[in-house]
């Protein structure tokens, strides 16, 4: 199922009708930035922070972080049109371009649509873009390959924007294994694989304030059935959905105010009733194939190399890119485009960790991709960290979780701290979460304390299937002071010879001990 030419000239009329009128009266200072973010949120464009000169961010979807080379190379082609500074990989698999003016953002806004990129609905109250288990297809411990599926909704998505109001964004994840690397059980509807090929189906999960694991409300589903799934939860959502309190207007609430999980399953079953007599009744909204791909290339050359991950492909790997913070360089990105493009069968997969995989490569094609990323990518466990892109940048950012970020890795390599003495943090600069500090070992969520900037730390989180724990609050650091214990934290493992998880193991109560100065 993919965008057709009339919805392609739909979304195009509307950026032209909608969205450029209200850029253009932005731009020219006469529309405020709070009105303005009512209208080109739902285009997947916000104003970045400041008020001169006027700059703004577009996000680029990415359905199931599925980075072709034909919309690798467009933007390419915009960063080099345009001279673009920054970029960001996104936790919810999307290309963010920043620090845009009107022309550049209108130009690459209108021209994504050539090569099916839709930004339409990367913001506002609208299904945002739909995760997936990154090396689906190609992990060898998956159940089966769940991208196809994740694509096809992803689509089929596209008609809930702006078709009835939703009280806030809707987001929906596939998982190919236990490992939920996409977060699909902690979503507003989450697909997770099973072994005999069908689907378990999650709702009313999410992150932030309230996070809550979703409720099971399907076992053993079809992937033929998925998009009832889908469209029975957009009907939840319209009808229990507060619209009036915007703090409570996700669907993680909506159990509490109906009473319960029993009492949330019973809602749903009945919505999912209604879409079953649509195709019961006729219906062909519900249909669709897919074509699960098969790799036809078979690699020849081997490679042993911490960044090269063996596919299921036989001789063929992926290679693991994660720029510090999830802000690529720009010039090693168009180096990495020119590069995919010249090999037979490559393309990029981005993780909610905000790691790109370069895959489909023999051991050959791995080296070379290697050595173009070899100054721009973590080298060490701690540096494989996640951070949204901060209040330098961020409306609603209170933090600058790119700075903390930076300053915690240098912190780390000045030290001499040993790779596997520290796992990777997660910080988020507002009290939200969407770089998910609260899904592991160690998160960092934006705050005040005395009037300071700081973070509220978190840990012992985690989102693996079945064991699914939210990260337990120690309380709030000062962030000048995060450095110097994560240092401090980093030093007493090392001291031990032990990897983290092997000490925390040993002391449980390692990481408050450590952070108990640091703390009020």
């Amino acid at each position: 199922m993919s965008v057709t030419e009339q919805e392609i000239e739909v979304w195009r009329e509307k950026i032209h009708t909608e969205f450029q009128p209200a850029a253009e009266k932005y731009y020219a200072s006469e529309l405020k930035r709070n009105e303005y973010k009512g209208i080109s949120g739902g285009f997947g464009s916000y104003a970045q922070r400041g008020d001169e000169p006027k700059l703004s961010m577009i996000r680029l979807r990415m359905t199931a972080g599925h980075l072709t080379k034909e919309k690798l190379a467009f933007i390419a082609d915009a960063i080099r049109k345009h001279n673009i500074n920054k970029i960001k990989f996104t936790t919810c698999q999307t290309v963010q371009l920043h620090n845009l003016g009107l022309t550049p953002l209108l130009d690459i806004m209108e021209g994504a649509l050539d090569v099916g990129i839709v930004t339409m609905g990367g913001g506002g109250d609208n299904p945002r873009n739909v995760t997936c288990s990154p090396l689906s297809g190609l992990d060898r411990f998956e159940y089966f390959d769940v991208q196809p599926y994740a694509e096809a909704v992803g689509q089929y998505a596209l008609k809930f924007i702006k078709a009835g109001l939703l009280p806030r964004k809707l987001k929906i994840g596939f998982s190919s294994s236990p490992k939920n690397v996409s977060h699909a059980t902690i979503r507003d509807l989450g697909f997770v694989a099973r072994a005999d090929g069908k689907f378990d189906v999650y709702s009313a999960g999410g992150v932030g304030p309230n996070p809550k694991v979703g409720i099971r409300v399907g076992e053993g589903v079809e992937p033929s059935d998925i998009f009832l799934y889908v469209k029975a939860m957009v009907n939840v959502y319209r009808a229990y959905g507060d619209y009036k309190n915007r703090a409570r207007a996700r669907s993680r609430y909506i159990p509490e105010s109906l009473g319960g999980t029993a009492k949330y399953r019973e809602a749903f079953a009945e919505k999912l009733a209604e879409v079953v007599k649509e195709r019961t009744d006729g219906s062909t909204e519900f249909d669709f194939n897919v074509e699960i791909p098969r790799v036809k290339k078979i690699g020849r050359s081997v490679i042993s190399h911490p960044r090269a991950i063996p596919q299921k492909q036989k001789g063929l790997y992926s290679v693991v890119y994660h720029p510090i913070g999830g802000t690529p360089d720009p010039a090693v990105f168009l180096k990495l485009a020119d590069a995919v493009a010249d090999i037979k069968e490559a393309e990029i997969r981005l993780s909610p960790d905000e790691t790109a995989y370069i895959v489909n490569l023999t051991g050959a094609e791995a080296r070379k991709i290697i050595n173009i990323t070899a100054e721009d990518t973590a080298t060490t466990t701690f540096e494989m960290a996640s951070a949204c892109i901060g209040a330098a940048i961020c409306q609603a950012g209170v933090r600058d979780s790119q700075a903390l970020i930076h300053n915690c890795v240098a912190a780390v390599r000045k030290a001499g701290i040993p790779d596997g003495a520290l796992p990777p943090v997660h910080i988020c600069g507002c009290p939200g979460s969407c770089s998910t500090p609260q899904l592991v070992a160690i998160g960092f969520r934006g705050s005040v304390r005395d009037k300071q900037s700081a973070y509220i730390l978190t840990i012992n989180g985690q989102s693996v299937e079945g064991k699914e724990v939210f990260g337990q609050e120690l309380g709030v650091l000062f962030e000048k002071d995060i450095p110097e214990f994560l240092v401090e934290l980093g030093s007493a493992v090392a001291y031990t010879g032990l990897g983290y998880n092997e000490w925390l193991a040993l002391n449980p109560n390692g990481v408050s001990e450590v952070a108990a100065k640091y703390l009020p």
